[in-house]
């Protein structure tokens, strides 16, 4: 069998690899697409839109739990599991028909249906797909190669014991009906979001996490107060490092200290691991690439450019373990293609301003510099915070939970990150992070609009919070006499 040539080999479909393409397709017509796999992201498959659907089912069955404080009577609330579960699928699968139908529209002669690994610097050699027969070439001989190729769940050898009854987040929009109980191991992002939406509807679920972390928060007060809110709802915990796994006729046993120090166990039917994921470089043979890998077989990359050291290979999205967010792999693989095509010019982007949000509810939230990150870098930094108890739109509405924390250089009044749990709090973080990208001080943010009553009035009385800690006043009130702290 031959050899292909062409100038750009981009290895993997997903969001990364699809922006990548798009962009080297503007100036450069021999490229070759290499997928192994399904085309659809893992945003449409077994991410972002699938999670919300469960997320949406989950909110709107715990809303009716408000409505007696409201004066409302209601006995609606049973959950059809297989109801739930069918229009999670079928809509999970309209997304991926868009995604489907983008790769549709890609030239075929430039895609390639094929398994990809490195012969050397410049030789990707090919082996059959999941899915088809053998690749039309054995070998691409590419000039320039992007490396896109995803991440997937990663798995402690301790929760294998689990045999068949251990599933992944990617396992759960596959079910046909809503399982009896879940231990879900993990309390990032994705185990908090599942977690949370299957109690809500009806699943007995118990949280496990490691080290008291929850959701990525590195700001300790922020963290406690996310770890009261979610506690008080979903049973959790937090320091389950040591629990101990066994298989028992169709389902598992799950022992564990808890939070009174004391042994304990408990019966599930499924043990969903959501313990973080990895990239999906192990397969590629980077050994041959030429690359300086670090112990974890990872080649260092500068975020700016996209490129792997001084080399004509790239690397973006999930597959270089930074930011695994979509609007982040989308940007890094618009970047990866446009330097792969005018490689060997490469130019260096500044990158948005950091933006996470966890679809909890309450929503926990980052944007910007980290505390912790604040903390390592020895920045003279100072904090201002609301609590969205007292808040006024979000206590009218009966969601009146959290706190946010805002951060500022002393130098400077530059508004550098916060971090956050409350109502709504996607649209708190994105004003936040355009008024970071944008360079404004607290001041300049306190000098925008905010409408009355509104939850963004709690972000005001944060700046305004912030903006003494600065000590740079004067300062306006701090409350509204008419509606309370924070409103």
């Amino acid at each position: 069998m031959s050899v292909r040539d062409v100038k750009v080999a981009i290895i993997g479909s997903g969001t990364a690899g699809m922006a990548a393409y798009r962009e080297v397709r503007k100036t450069c017509t021999s490229i070759a697409l290499i997928e192994g796999g399904p085309f659809g992201t893992t945003c449409a498959r077994v991410g972002c839109m699938p999670s919300k659907l469960l997320i949406a089912a989950a909110e709107a069955r715990h809303r009716l739990a408000s409505l007696p404080a409201f004066g409302i009577a209601s006995d609606a609330g049973r959950v059809d599991g297989r109801a739930v579960m069918r229009r999670v699928r079928e809509e999970r699968d309209r997304f991926v028909g868009f995604v489907l139908d983008a790769v549709d529209g890609f030239d075929p002669r430039d895609i390639v249906r094929a398994h990809a690994s490195f012969e050397d610097p410049h030789t990707l050699r090919l082996s059959p797909p999941l899915q088809g027969g053998a690749p039309e070439f054995a070998r691409i001989h590419a000039e320039r190669i992007v490396i896109a190729t995803g991440s997937r769940t990663m798995i402690p050898e301790s929760l294998r014991s689990a045999g068949e009854r251990l599933i992944v987040n990617d396992d759960v929009f596959d079910w046909q009906d809503l399982p009896e109980s879940v231990a879900v191991f993990g309390a990032g992002v994705i185990g908090l979001e599942l977690g949370q939406a299957l109690h809500r509807l009806g699943v007995r679920v118990h949280l496990f996490g490691r080290g008291g972390r929850l959701a990525g928060i590195s700001d300790p007060t922020v963290r406690d107060c996310a770890v009261r809110i979610i506690a008080d709802e979903v049973p959790t915990s937090l320091h389950a490092g040591e629990a101990r796994i066994e298989r028992e006729d169709d389902g598992i046993v799950v022992h564990f200290t808890d939070a009174h120090g004391k042994p304990a166990c408990e019966r599930f039917a499924y043990l969903l691991a959501a313990t973080g994921r990895i990239p999906n470089i192990d397969s590629l043979a980077l050994e041959n690439s030429g690359l300086l890998l670090d112990a974890r077989g990872m080649p260092s990359y500068d975020r700016q450019t996209t490129r792997a050291g001084d080399s004509h290979i790239f690397i973006a999205g999930d597959a270089n373990v930074d930011l695994p967010l979509l609007h982040e792999a989308a940007d890094e693989g618009r970047l990866a293609g446009e330097n792969a095509a005018r490689y060997p010019d490469v130019y260096r982007r500044a990158r948005r301003t950091p933006l996470g949000i966890v679809f909890s509810d309450p929503q926990v939230a980052f944007t910007g510099q980290r505390h912790a990150q604040l903390v390592a870098d020895g920045v003279d930094f100072a904090v201002g915070e609301v609590s969205f108890e007292d808040q006024g739109r979000s206590r009218v509405m009966l969601i009146n939970q959290g706190l946010l924390r805002v951060y500022g250089e002393r130098c400077s009044g530059l508004l550098l990150g916060a971090e956050m749990i409350g109502p709504h709090n996607e649209h708190l973080a994105h004003l936040l992070a355009w008024a970071i990208q944008a360079r404004m001080t607290v001041n300049d943010a306190l000098s925008m609009p905010f409408y009355h009553p509104v939850i963004e009035e709690g972000l005001r009385s944060a700046l305004r919070d912030l903006l003494e800690a600065l000590g740079m006043g004067p300062h306006p009130p701090l409350h509204c006499i008419d509606c309370g702290p924070g409103a």
